[in-house]
């Protein structure tokens, strides 16, 4: 078991890496929604194309659950602009539209047993064969969202069917309470520096405007992402951890 304060602070202090000895050959990206790529790996995904190495990049859910009690966005729209908010945000990063795969499972509902969670398993395997991917990186197990808990199990299992290497980097992982406590222990890993793309990654993030509170106004309880979530990802690192 390990205290959420202590795996934070670990984070924070991982041997800086280069790129191309953490992430070699082509890595799949696996968000569990649109915007997870930005805000995570945006910098990673920036360097990757610049080194001319891009990744392919997986979205596992819609997005279309972000508000549910919008009457002018219902969930097909919602769905709809969201595909395009991610496009535009890859492109910006400069990864080709053909790297983009969206997998379009509900959103808030992403399986982790059963049937569904085996067919996610099987097509993100057959993505990761197809584009000759030998790692597979993923949000990590503790990010406190059931999507983003799903995601990572249905990566796990798929690097294990085809033999390729599991990573994973946080999210919604920064804001765990940091007396809570985890099972497992501190993962390895390392900070990748991404400051020469921190520009690109911040118009990546800002692409995806149903998420900023801004434009969908007619739901009281809509998400929205806060500004003190959004400020964790504006530093020039970005963390890639072992499992």
């Amino acid at each position: 078991m390990i205290r959420a304060g202590d795996a934070l602070a670990a984070f924070r202090a991982l041997p800086v890496a280069p790129i191309g000895a953490v992430l070699p050959g082509t890595v799949l990206i696996l968000a569990p929604h649109p915007d997870d790529e930005s805000l995570g790996c945006g910098g990673i995904i920036a360097a990757l194309c610049a080194a001319g190495r891009p990744p392919v990049v997986v979205v596992l859910t819609d997005g279309a659950g972000s508000h549910p009690s919008s009457p002018s966005w219902p969930p097909e729209r919602l769905r709809a602009v969201r595909a395009q908010e991610v496009a535009q945000a890859v492109s910006l990063l400069g990864l080709p539209q053909d790297h983009l795969v969206l997998m379009n499972l509900a959103d808030t509902r992403a399986p982790r047993e059963g049937p569904a969670f085996e067919r996610a398993v099987a097509d993100l395997a057959a993505i990761a064969v197809a584009r000759g991917c030998d790692s597979i990186l993923s949000s990590w197990e503790h990010d406190p969202h059931g999507d983003h808990v799903a995601a990572w199990h249905i990566a796990r299992a798929a690097t294990d069917r085809i033999g390729a290497r599991a990573l994973a980097y946080p999210v919604w992982g920064w804001t765990l309470d940091e007396e809570a406590v985890l099972p497992g222990e501190i993962p390895a890993g390392w900070r990748i520096d991404v400051e020469p793309f921190l520009d690109v990654k911040a118009r990546a993030v800002a692409a995806h405007a149903t998420q900023h509170g801004s434009l969908i106004t007619d739901d009281p309880d809509g998400f929205a992402l806060p500004e003190d979530f959004l400020n964790l990802f504006r530093g020039r690192f970005e963390t890639v951890l072992l499992p």
